[in-house]
């Protein structure tokens, strides 16, 4: 449990860090709020011989109205999600789902940047931004690039952030008086789910992420269109599994958790609809 040695450098300003990253390639990780990265390096999964602290650059915490979409910042912590005003309005399903990630003192450390470049399918908010069809923005020393969410993640705990580049901002669609719910099943509250849904419903917009369902967050995209060919929520729900590689583990079997998952997503549905 303790972590191969390793470089620090504290990163003032988001183009150090970029900088940094390019000094030191593939050997080097970001460091945010860690509560991702640092279990995996704690296990030797992850062995990084440079760690970049980009923690404490205030300039990528942010939640601004930014006209037809809401912009947060990379580093904007889960606490300042789940507090805010604007999204309580614009995007309720993220300021729910953010308060329903680990603890306090998890939710007061770390970031929803970090949550989704370490690109880990258990994870909650991954798949809210699925749902919600939002776009991540990259930054790199040779400029800014948007990446659409379901084209983001890419294998198990790998994204499509290039070794040079910085997650910088996650644009999120207003969807203000949509229906939506996000519902999970965990053993603790404080466990990863052992399955997850978020649902964004309405008569012509409609987004599914599922939580552990397979390698990767995973957008449900056969649900949507059994969903927007008229299927009630029991119907959708049986298609669930269609875009999804469910897999065992120590917290449940593939048919549990398929299992789950269509219960889930027709509760899901139901409560969006309602």
């Amino acid at each position: 449990m303790i972590p191969a040695p390793f470089d620090y450098a504290r990163a003032g300003s988001a183009e150090e860090a970029l900088s940094l990253l390019t000094e030191h390639g593939e050997d080097a990780k970001l460091l945010a709020g860690g509560h991702s990265l640092l279990p995996l390096m704690k296990l030797r999964l992850a062995q990084p011989s440079v760690l970049i602290d980009v923690g404490r650059l205030r300039d990528l915490s942010y939640i601004r109205d930014a006209g037809d979409h809401i912009a947060v910042g990379a580093l904007t912590r889960h606490h300042d999600l789940e507090t805010s005003d604007l999204l309580e309005t614009e995007a309720p399903i993220l300021k729910h789902a953010a308060g329903e990630v680990g603890d306090p003192q998890v939710r007061h450390r770390g970031t929803i940047g970090g949550s989704l470049a370490h690109a880990d399918p258990a994870s909650d908010l991954p798949a809210v931004v699925l749902a919600l069809k939002g776009t991540l923005v990259a930054r790199s020393p040779s400029g800014e690039r948007e990446i659409r969410a379901d084209e983001f993640f890419t294998g198990f705990l790998e994204s499509a952030l290039a070794p040079d580049e910085l997650l910088t901002e996650i644009r999120i669609p207003k969807v203000a008086g949509l229906g939506w719910s996000f519902q999970k099943f965990n053993r603790r509250a404080q466990d990863w789910a052992i399955v997850g849904v978020a649902a964004v419903v309405d008569g012509e917009r409609t987004g599914v992420g599922l939580v552990n369902m397979g390698s990767t967050p995973i957008r449900a995209a056969a649900v949507e269109a059994a969903v927007a060919g008229g299927a009630s929520a029991e119907e959708a729900a049986q298609r669930a599994v269609d875009d999804a590689e469910p897999q065992a583990d120590l917290n449940a079997s593939v048919e549990y958790r398929t299992h789950l998952a269509k219960v889930l997503v027709r509760r899901a549905l139901e409560e969006a609809r309602a």
